[in-house]
């Protein structure tokens, strides 16, 4: 298990997830245990409908919690939000 995610790895599981495809979703996001990692699994779990795993992983996450969203496809586009905004900006790009 990997302790840290890089923004752009939860990327394909927050995809899948929002395709409908939990089980890709879930074994790209399991394999990291930090905080956006543990919102991603915990919303998960709440995808899936097992309540109690959901919490149990919403416990281990910061600012956020199970009730926090109305719908989960709104709190899967917040994550992806969250992690598109955490990736290193390109300082490479050229500028016109």
């Amino acid at each position: 298990m990997t302790t840290h995610a890089d923004p752009a790895a939860l990327l394909p599981a927050v995809a899948a997830a929002l395709a409908g495809d939990w089980h890709l979703a879930h074994s790209l996001t399991q394999v990291y245990v930090d905080p956006m990692a543990n919102w991603l699994h915990a919303v998960l779990h709440k995808m899936e409908g097992d309540v109690a795993n959901s919490q149990y992983w919403y416990a281990r996450v910061a600012g956020h919690r199970f009730d926090d969203f109305k719908t989960v496809t709104e709190e899967l586009i917040a994550i992806q939000t969250a992690l598109q905004q955490a990736l290193p900006s390109d300082p490479i790009s050229p500028k016109n």
